[in-house]
């Protein structure tokens, strides 16, 4: 399984809202700017994670996004899922349907593909937002930087 730029960037503006919008909303603009990230991107992004119940709008002067629940309550699958979709490292025909695979009844390696695909999606749903919240603020302090992610 490959992660595209939708979930990478998305995870790191996500974890950038959380950093920088428990004051007040934080606008396309100054995450764009923090996480080198073109604005017409993130708008794309933002609008799956907000259509995803993951981000709220903020309106008026002050206006941008802000997490649409507690960052205790957001994993990291939540945000993924939302931007990439299924998280499956495996499509077997024999995991969705008995009859989708002609030898299902007799094979042996949709168990392999199932365990993968289970421990995909169990690591992402244990690592919540909070927890990247708060190794950012510890690599933050020992770095002494502003930045929340690695550019990539």
């Amino acid at each position: 399984m490959k992660l595209s730029t939708k979930g990478r960037y998305g995870l790191r503006a996500l974890i950038d809202l959380a950093l920088y919008s428990e004051n007040e909303a934080a606008s396309i603009a100054s995450i764009s700017a923090r996480q080198q990230i073109s604005e017409s991107y993130l708008e794309q992004l933002i609008a799956k994670l907000r259509k995803a119940g993951l981000v709220v709008s903020v309106r008026g002067a002050g206006g941008g996004y802000k997490l649409a629940k507690p960052a205790s309550e957001i994993s990291v699958g939540d945000v993924l899922r939302a931007l990439e979709g299924s998280l499956d490292a495996v499509k077997c025909p024999g995991l969705e349907d008995e009859s989708g695979c002609e030898g299902s009844e007799y094979c042996v390696t949709k168990y392999v593909w199932q365990r993968i695909n289970d421990s995909i999606n169990k690591t992402v749903d244990e690592i919540k937002l909070d927890q990247l919240i708060q190794e950012s603020k510890n690599k933050r302090d020992e770095a002494g930087t502003v930045g929340s992610c690695c550019i990539n």
